[in-house]
């Protein structure tokens, strides 16, 4: 079946096309998506169509058995013969041979193309063998209309079979037609219009192709002659009415078509009572058609088959490889432009970040550093392309990256960056956090002085506050809120000199590196509700606060301030 050819050929035109946006055109993302949609889209709707033509030309199909068609190896004309067809084959038979040609019948309009179809699939190599016969049995029609109407059914027919058979094949036309009476009956053989001899010629099976007038004026029965000569007139008419004209003339997708060959027989057919033929002689003659009662089989036109056109053409074989290679002749010519478009891009690019790198003089430095890493990621790509070989869709011979390596390397090396400058440490001078001390375990509850066990607590708890050039010693003294304000603030403050006292006193440290301060009950840092919450808020807070002019002998200068990168650590190494 030539469906089954027509459907592998519309996935792979499917699959091409989908390789060529996905694989080579330089297409987005949604691009891509898009188009892939769009061609699957239409290469499935392409074979539902070719389905359903299968489904439903299926049955027509099945009756054209492969004995009905000539041998593969067959050297004769093969003749698809269509129109008023039942007089000319056995009953039920599908095809008819003679010493010639090899007659195959179309029962209806329909099956003419299913039979070129079945023929062109079947017997691919005698398609340049084959033509169309239109036969014509006038005395099988009842009116003009009806005669009409088939003929155009007909006429479409023929024209769907250039689908098949490499264009509209050659056409020729025979009609049948009673003779006049039996007593101007004789045997006339065949009357033929061909294209290598001007009118109408006489053939006769023992004879040279005699002109209608040599004929007509032979010694002989001239009446029954001239009766001849009028049927044919009559003949002519009706053939150039109904067949000649209309079918010479291009009506919408019909095209025009030209009759290479015609005949005319004058025999004996089976006939309609009151008949388009007998209506027409009865018109313009006194005569009426000799038909025939019993079925009887005209002779098939075998005289004409020589003046066949020989046509140049292909299988149909030949054709879907013509419609392969076409199809992937499309594909590699869109490929190579897509390649071509890619390496334009990418020439584009690369030329574009070399553009840029070249224009900048490096002062500052980091945008000229960021195009040379542009240009670094260009090399690191074409250096792989190099080694593992470039994508197909640079490739098909029309890849330029080779040359684009040389350029970048050369920009590359022409210039390097300077080296980062050396940051700057500060070493900040950072105190200890501050120290707190638990006021119950120094002082007597009310009283200032220090008790007598609270050294050791002091030692311990002092032993990285040091007195330094900078820095001043802050002692804060708090208390809870047990009592009046007043009371509370000069407790604090007292408690806070006890401690300053023992530190100047121990250490030997000028007065002027401590500040003293007493807040009383002000700054709490837990609730004063509870009674763990007041013992933390009973304490004695020691911290180190920088301050340039602290802790300074008068003969010393001045000492540096918090930010001149020593901590308090290494200024006691």
């Amino acid at each position: 079946m030539r469906g089954f050819p027509r459907a592998v050929l519309t996935v792979l035109a499917v699959a091409l096309a989908l390789w060529l946006v996905l694989g080579f055109w330089p297409l987005s993302g949604a691009g891509q998506l898009a188009f892939s949609l769009c061609i699957l889209l239409a290469g499935g709707t392409a074979l539902w169509r070719q389905w359903r033509y299968f489904q439903r030309h299926r049955a027509s199909m099945e009756q054209l058995t492969e004995n009905s068609l000539p041998p593969e190896d067959y050297q004769g004309a093969v003749v698809l013969v269509c129109g008023d067809t039942a007089s000319l084959f056995p009953v039920e038979a599908a095809h008819r041979e003679t010493r010639q040609g090899w007659y195959l019948r179309a029962e209806n309009a329909e099956q003419l193309p299913l039979l070129a179809q079945h023929l062109a699939n079947a017997r691919p190599a005698l398609v340049p063998q084959v033509s169309v016969l239109l036969a014509l049995m006038p005395e099988q029609h009842l009116s003009d209309e009806s005669l009409a109407q088939s003929l155009r059914g007909w006429r479409r027919s023929i024209a769907q079979c250039r689908v098949w058979l490499n264009g509209l094949p050659p056409v020729w036309s025979v009609v049948w037609v009673s003779p006049p009476n039996s007593e101007y009956q004789e045997e006339g053989g065949w009357f033929t219009v061909t294209p290598d001899l001007p009118g109408t010629r006489v053939r006769q099976s023992s004879h040279v192709p005699l002109p209608l007038d040599d004929w007509q004026r032979e010694a002989g029965n001239t009446a029954s002659r001239f009766c001849h000569v009028l049927w044919l007139d009559s003949v002519q008419a009706l053939t150039e009415r109904h067949i000649i004209r209309p079918f010479s003339t291009r009506q919408g997708d019909l095209p025009a078509l030209k009759f290479c060959a015609s005949g005319i027989s004058l025999t004996p057919v089976m006939a309609a009572a009151d008949n388009l033929w007998q209506q027409q002689i009865a018109q313009i003659t006194t005569l009426s058609p000799t038909g025939s009662s019993v079925p009887a089989m005209p002779s098939l036109p075998d005289v004409l088959l020589p003046y066949m056109p020989r046509r140049q053409g292909i299988s149909r074989r030949m054709q879907d490889m013509r419609l392969v290679g076409g199809i992937c002749f499309l594909f590699l010519a869109l490929a190579m432009l897509a390649s071509f478009l890619n390496n334009q891009r990418l020439v584009r690019s690369v030329g574009d970040h070399l553009v840029v790198y070249h224009r900048l003089s490096g002062t500052p430095s980091e945008p000229k550093r960021q195009a040379q890493q542009r240009l670094r990621a260009d090399s690191r790509l074409l250096d792989d392309w190099l080694r593992r070989g470039e994508p197909l869709r640079y490739g098909l011979g029309l890849y330029q990256g080779m040359r684009l390596i040389p350029p970048v390397e050369a920009a590359i090396n022409s210039w390097t960056p300077p080296p980062p400058p050396r940051p700057v440490i500060k070493k900040v001078m950072q105190g200890p956090q501050t120290i707190r001390l638990d006021s119950m375990s120094l002082f007597d509850t009310g009283k200032w002085a220090l008790k007598p066990g609270s050294t050791r607590l002091l030692v311990n708890s002092l032993v990285g506050i040091k007195a330094k050039p900078g820095w001043l010693i802050v002692v804060a003294g708090h208390t809870d809120s047990t009592g009046d304000d007043q009371s509370n603030q000069a407790l604090s403050l007292k408690r806070a000199e006890s401690v300053r006292d023992w530190m100047r006193d121990t250490g030997d440290v000028p007065e002027s590196c401590f500040a003293v301060q007493g807040y009383g009950e002000s700054r709490p840092v837990a609730t004063n509700d509870t009674a763990a919450g007041r013992a933390l808020n009973r304490r004695v807070e020691i911290s180190l606060v920088p301050q340039a002019n602290a802790c300074q002998a008068p003969d010393n200068p001045p000492a540096p301030s918090q930010d001149d990168g020593a901590s308090i650590h290494d200024m006691e190494k």
